[in-house]
């Protein structure tokens, strides 16, 4: 098996503003990977959950506490000034997962993963819990920001 990715507990600063737990992963790996506070992240992404559409296909509107579609993370990533890089195409199957070898090392991301997303900082996972399924997680794609 590759080498697994190392794992570090950060929350992106939610302590600072609130107690007990979310679905926030948009708002925490957003504020970890730009570095701008936690509560200023999370209003930005209420502005553009009330900006979307209702969808037969997507249930129940974003929200910085409770999920984000992928379809207004790919907005708010846009506005940050985040390029997309897909991991999988249709009938591609999965061929990018968190390991070390198949993601990159020496950057700065925030993953697509099934239900979820997560910062990755020099290929450690930043985020509340260790979301790499032993290096078995799939990656759908990344967000990257060239400085």
């Amino acid at each position: 098996m590759e080498e697994l990715l190392e794992y570090h507990y950060n929350d992106g600063g939610r302590s600072k503003y609130f107690k007990g737990t979310a679905g926030d992963c948009c708002c925490r790996a957003i504020t970890i990977a730009t570095g701008m506070d936690y509560k200023e992240v999370y209003d930005l992404v209420n502005k553009f959950a009330k900006e979307e559409k209702p969808s037969k296909r997507r249930r129940g509107l974003s929200s910085a506490r409770n999920g984000v579609h992928k379809i207004t993370m790919q907005k708010i990533m846009d506005y940050l000034g985040f390029t997309w890089v897909p991991c999988m195409h249709i009938g591609s199957g999965c061929t990018t997962h968190l390991r070390r070898n198949e993601i990159p090392m020496d950057k700065t991301i925030i993953v697509n993963l099934s239900r979820h997303f997560s910062c990755i900082v020099n290929g450690v996972v930043n985020d509340t819990f260790d979301c790499t399924r032993d290096g078995n997680r799939c990656v759908y794609g990344y967000w990257v920001r060239e400085n």
